[in-house]
Order: structure tokens, then C-alpha cells, then sequence
């Protein structure tokens, strides 16, 4: 393979990932650009580590300054072959909505502007798909910036989450949460008058909930190459998700080519047909929940990058970055792949997993892989005295996080 630089955009677990990716590719340090914000120099993830070199920019989430920063890095290195990678939809907006300039300079594989924010978006999303070939749960939206206050009549609970995730994301308020569950119209409005004296005007999705506890949830990470065709889908059921009010909805611990549910093979080819449909190019990550109503799997949301989870692609042989860089920089015909090793990854330690997974057969699952289980930010050559103790204070956080969480998702 040909030598290449990856600059990683991006300072949380998923840029880290990437930079490990990187070094488990080359034995090389990956370079990151970071937000520098009120002082705060990195991002918990990305702090006391030999895999990458990191630079913090002021105002890096401003259009502006982030095409600066990548002239200059391109001017430091403009000899060489360059990887651009986001972590994040705000970067990979950016680097769409300048394709034509940046693909001169740097190797990156995203969709434009309009498909991206299809997705993203998700009271777009949910319209713009309704009738497609996925299964979608139902919803209804409210506009903050112009409703007063929400009185439609619907089946309880429900589940509250903002539409726009990037307006969402540069907001702090009382209240923030990342997905709420609620039982009453008067709760539905207090949230509303968090999301309003927050400073966010965009739109609410209030949305059915689909029964079950965590082990009805799915994670699929999905690769369409340069030439928008899907190379690879994996499919994994989760056990546990994280019970952090700003982390609900992120898997804690996932099985990869494992099922308890039918429909596994319908639903990847569904997930292949609908990406090339559209015309998607590049990783994806499918959030689903398997309705057993309908026997169907739901889907709750698409990230147009990879997902915070999206590492255990890794161990099952699929390295992200030396997928991007066979597609893109070597140029070769990827074969389609469906990745169905069976691989477990866990962001807890076990006596989360005991205490927390409710499903007593997938737990038992769980305790069975433990000792082949794969950690994104546990990386043996990356293992200095300051990383191994962020990675126990990290842990201790996990299990004073879930022994906290006033949990009521089943």
C-alpha cells in the first residue's frame, strides 16, 4: 500500500478510534485538529496519548477557520497523500459543501451537502424516506421556533429528541438531554420550554415508543465506495446502552453477528438497496430497534460518518482507515461483504454488564466473549501511566454514571 497521511478532524471517541485505526495500519501517528474551547485544551478521549498528534484550533467549528486550517496543513504536507477523515456531521458538512476545492488536496469520501443533511436532519429524514424501503417509527414535529405549546392527542409514552443534532449539539440548558421518554402532555411541554430557553428554534421529533429493553436495539455500520456501491455491512445487537442523560442512545456494549431477532438478512439488504437508492458514498452507521409488533427493525436514525461503536468493524478484519484508503487512494474494486464474525465490543466494565443487562441470555452471551471483547480506547500501544488512569477514572465515572441514572426504558 502507499504511504499516507490521515489528518482526523475531531477529538472524542470516534477521532481516537480512527487515529488507533491509523496506527494499527501503519505504526505511524495519525495528525488531529481539535476545537480549543474556554481554555479546555482536549477532549477526555483523545488526552494522554503516543497514536496521534493533536492541534487545537479556536473557533475550528466555524466554516471559515476550518478551511483555513486545512490549507495550511495541505501547504505543511502538500507532497505527500493526504487522508481526510471527520469524526463528527458539523467537519463533514464542511468538507461536502467544499468538495470541489478540497478533493484537490486531500482524499475523503462523503455524500453532498443535500443527501447528508437528509439524514441528519431528522424531521427531513423521517419525510423525506417515509416510503421507502425502510421501516420508520411514526412521528410528529414541532417547530420551537413558532408553536406556542403542543396539545395534539397521542398514545403515551413517547420518546423526544431535537431534529437538528448540529444546532442541538453548541447548546447548553437545564434539562439537556440527548433523547427524552415521556408520559404526559405536561411533560412534553416542560421539555419544549427547555428546547425554547435554550436557544433552540429548530424542530422537535415526538415519536412512538417501541417496547423492549436495550437488546432490542441494533447497530449496522455500512461502507458505499467511491463509485456509490455498498462494500460492507455489519449488524450487531446491542445490550446495554449508556444511561447518561447526554449519552442515552449510545451503545455501552453491542454483539456483532449476533441475533436473538429474524429478519437479519432481510434487513442488511434492505440497509444495501436503500444507501445505493439514494446514492450514498461513504461510512454510515444505522441506529434500529426491532418493533416485535411488526417484526420489523425500526429505523430510529442514520449517522452519515461512523459511529461512536463503529471500532468493532476493526477486529473483525475491516480496518476503517485501510478501507478508505484501498477505496480511495489505491483505487481497488472492493468486494461487497457482509461482516458477520461474531465479536463483542464493551465501553463498560463487567460489573456493568452484570448488574445492568436485564436480558439474561444475552448477558450470558456477553460474559462467554468477555476475554476476546474489544475496547475502542483500550489499545496496547497505547498504554503510558496517564492513559491507564484516565481509563480507570473513565470507568469509575461509567459505574457512578449507571448507579445514578433514574432509568425507565424498558
Amino acid at each position: 500500500m502507499q504511504e499516507f497521511r490521515a489528518l482526523i478532524i475531531g477529538t472524542d471517541i470516534n477521532a481516537y478510534y480512527l487515529a488507533r485505526c491509523y496506527h494499527e495500519l501503519t505504526g505511524k501517528k495519525a495528525d488531529m485538529l481539535g476545537i480549543h474551547i474556554d481554555g479546555v485544551k482536549s477532549h477526555a478521549y483523545t488526552r494522554y496519548t503516543k497514536i496521534l498528534n493533536m492541534k487545537y484550533v479556536s473557533n475550528l467549528d466555524h466554516e471559515d477557520v476550518f478551511l483555513e486550517e486545512l490549507d495550511n496543513y495541505y501547504n505543511e504536507h502538500k507532497d505527500e497523500k493526504i487522508l481526510l477523515v471527520s469524526s463528527n456531521e458539523t467537519y463533514g458538512e464542511f468538507i461536502a459543501k467544499n468538495k470541489n476545492k478540497l478533493k484537490k488536496k486531500f482524499y475523503f469520501n462523503y455524500p453532498n451537502v443535500k443527501l447528508q443533511r437528509s439524514l441528519v436532519i431528522k424531521d427531513l429524514f423521517y419525510k423525506t424516506y417515509e416510503n421507502s424501503v425502510l421501516d420508520l417509527p411514526k412521528s410528529i414535529y414541532f417547530d420551537c421556533g413558532k408553536e406556542e405549546s403542543f396539545t395534539q392527542e397521542i398514545e403515551f409514552p413517547v420518546i423526544v429528541k431535537p431534529s437538528n443534532v448540529i444546532k442541538f449539539k453548541h447548546l447548553e440548558f437545564e434539562g439537556k438531554k440527548k433523547i427524552y421518554k415521556l408520559n404526559s402532555i405536561e411533560e412534553i411541554n416542560k421539555v419544549i420550554t427547555y428546547f425554547k430557553n435554550g436557544g433552540y428554534d429548530d424542530i422537535l421529533i415526538i415519536q412512538e415508543y417501541i417496547p423492549g429493553d436495550d437488546s432490542h436495539l441494533f447497530d449496522a455500520v455500512l461502507y458505499a465506495d467511491k463509485n456509490k456501491k455498498v462494500k460492507l455491512v455489519s449488524f450487531a445487537q446491542i445490550g446495554l446502552q449508556e444511561h447518561g442523560s447526554r449519552m442515552i442512545g449510545n451503545a455501552a456494549t453491542l454483539i456483532n453477528g449476533y441475533s436473538e431477532f429474524p429478519h437479519v438478512e432481510e434487513q442488511i439488504e434492505k440497509i444495501k438497496t436503500f444507501m445505493e437508492d439514494i446514492g450514498y458514498q461513504g461510512f454510515a452507521e444505522f441506529d434500529m430497534k426491532y418493533d416485535e409488533r411488526a417484526q420489523t427493525y425500526k429505523v430510529m436514525e442514520i449517522n452519515a460518518r461512523q459511529g461512536r461503536c463503529s471500532y468493532y468493524i476493526d477486529p473483525c478484519g475491516y480496518n476503517l482507515i485501510e478501507v478508505l484508503a484501498r477505496d480511495l487512494i489505491e483505487k481497488e474494486e472492493l468486494d461487497y461483504k457482509v461482516i458477520d464474525k461474531v465479536q463483542l465490543l464493551s465501553f463498560v466494565p463487567k460489573c456493568i454488564v452484570k448488574k445492568y443487562i436485564t436480558n439474561e441470555k444475552y448477558k450470558n452471551e456477553v460474559l462467554k466473549l468477555w476475554k476476546k471483547r474489544v475496547h475502542p480506547l483500550k489499545y496496547k500501544k497505547d498504554n503510558g501511566i496517564l492513559r491507564k488512569a484516565l481509563l480507570i477514572k473513565i470507568n469509575l465515572n461509567y459505574i457512578k454514571a449507571y448507579k445514578n441514572a433514574n432509568w425507565d426504558w424498558k
